[in-house]
């Protein structure tokens, strides 16, 4: 009796073990069979591809497109400025920026006017003798000659008669004469243009040297601001392309255009250089300016966040409600987006940014 409880108790050790083995490889198949069917809430965009103007935003500093530095060729002591030789003077063009004191100078060219005058005057019997047709000419230059104002050119002259004053030196004495008073000029300096004193670096009856600089010169009209941009930027700038100018402080805007673009790209950083004319009467030379610039328009395009995109230029889309790659095309990128093109109307993307996601995952949009 004791051998068949013990038989008995067996079995059903046996079955109880049996069910719960059973129970154990079965219910992972229950759970993997209950989450084939979750759907991952995700945030989806519908693609509606448009135009989409580029805008660019950065600064630089505003700088006079007309500058004329000034500096001395000669040597003398500063004794004349049509007005006060100071910084914010405004001048006409033509008006006297600075004369130096010419008197040595300009003794020694007259000198050398009168030692000219002579030679021609030597020169005047044999030109009456062989070249009687040429006399008047010389005549009548010798009749206006006035060794205070500048040198006349000389008469024309036959083949020979050119032959014969340049074997008497009349030739290279004129030329040095004409070199002596273009120095001579070097001694006044005038406004090329009309404009404004910016720096002043010396005062009446300072010793002037050569080489000496002697202050800045302006032309309050119109100014440029240098900026740099990426390189990938520049196929969407052309020149003519229109910028909005602001003052860091805000205080006022103004209207420009690029005007010239670098075709150099800066080895250091990667930039171009583009710059920016404006006419605008508020900027001022040295003013830092924040532009904006509305460049070239990006036609059937679709802008996303930059996140979205990975490596490969990839972005998810929802097909139904798996999600797929599809590959784009970046055609330019901000700091927080990029604006891309291959993307169909109507397709719609994800939004999430979800690094467990991968192809053939279920999602379902978030409400």
């Amino acid at each position: 009796m004791r051998k068949l409880i013990l038989i008995i108790l067996g079995f059903v050790i046996l079955g109880g073990a049996s069910y719960v083995a059973y129970s154990l490889v079965n219910a992972p198949k229950k759970v993997d069979e209950a989450n084939k069917n979750v759907y991952k809430p995700i945030a989806v965009d519908k693609v509606q591809n448009r135009d989409i103007p580029i805008v660019v935003k950065t600064n630089g500093v505003a700088e006079a497109l007309k500058k004329f530095e000034l500096f001395s060729e000669v040597q003398g002591v500063f004794e004349y400025s049509s007005k006060d030789f100071r910084v914010g003077q405004f001048y006409k063009k033509g008006q006297t920026l600075l004369k130096i004191n010419n008197e040595e100078f300009r003794a020694n060219v007259i000198s050398a006017k009168s030692d000219f005058f002579n030679l021609l005057v030597a020169l005047m019997p044999d030109i009456k003798i062989d070249y009687p047709q040429e006399f008047k000419p010389w005549e009548s230059y010798l009749d206006e000659f006035d060794v205070q104002k500048p040198l006349p050119d000389l008469p024309e002259t036959s083949k020979q008669l050119k032959y014969f004053i340049t074997g008497r030196g009349i030739l290279s004495s004129y030329f040095n004469i004409k070199n002596l008073e273009t120095r001579l000029n070097k001694f006044t300096i005038r406004a090329p243009f009309d404009g404004v004193l910016t720096e002043a670096t010396i005062n009446l009856g300072t010793l002037v040297r050569p080489g000496q600089r002697l202050g800045e010169f302006i032309s309050p009209s119109v100014y440029e601001i240098q900026i740099a941009l990426q390189k990938s930027m520049i196929p969407f700038m052309k020149v003519g392309d229109s910028v909005q100018l602001k003052s860091l402080d805000a205080n006022f805007t103004a209207l420009g255009q690029i005007s010239r673009i670098n075709n150099q790209i800066d080895t250091q950083t990667q930039t171009i250089q583009v710059f920016v004319q404006t006419k605008d009467d508020n900027v001022k030379e040295g003013l830092y300016l924040q532009a904006k610039i509305r460049g070239q328009t990006i036609n059937n395009a679709f802008a996303l966040s930059r996140s979205l995109l990975n490596n490969a230029n990839q972005i998810f889309i929802v097909n139904d409600t798996v999600l797929d790659y599809k590959t784009v095309k970046p055609m330019y990128f901000t700091d927080n987006q990029a604006i891309v093109k291959g993307l169909n109307d109507g397709e719609v993307i994800m939004t999430s940014n979800l690094s467990s996601a991968y192809p053939g995952m279920l999602v379902k949009a978030k409400n």
